[in-house]
């Protein structure tokens, strides 16, 4: 069983690894878009969309329904919403820990001498 969560957990996580398919994701967690909608809000190619809305149908991540000539899409469980807002806690983390860093070498660094001028 262990197994099959990992891979259940790699497939999602494949799923969501590119910046376009999050975007797509976070853009539906108020709910259902068109794909006309989702193609207008993120300035992409109707192709392009339609390439990365399959991923996301074939990951289980989303889930459409036609109405007319209109494809809507929305997301599968709101858990994911739930995972993807730990995730920006946790780059907010990190980013935090690096500025801190980053301060703290600042302030040991040596002050630059002044040279005299001739």
């Amino acid at each position: 069983m262990k197994d099959a969560l990992r891979q259940f957990k790699s497939e999602i996580f494949q799923g969501l690894a590119n910046p376009t398919r999050i975007a797509m994701v976070e853009l539906l967690r108020d709910g259902e878009l068109s794909a006309g909608k989702l193609i207008q809000a993120l300035g992409i190619e109707q192709a392009n969309a339609s390439q990365h809305l399959a991923v996301l149908r074939a990951k289980q991540i989303v889930v459409s329904r036609k109405v007319g000539n209109q494809v809507y899409y929305s997301i599968r469980d709101r858990a994911l919403i739930e995972v993807l807002d730990i995730l920006r806690r946790y780059f907010y983390a990190q980013l935090n820990n690096t500025v801190t860093m980053l301060k703290e070498v600042a302030r040991e660094a040596p002050k630059p001498r002044l040279s005299a001028r001739r």
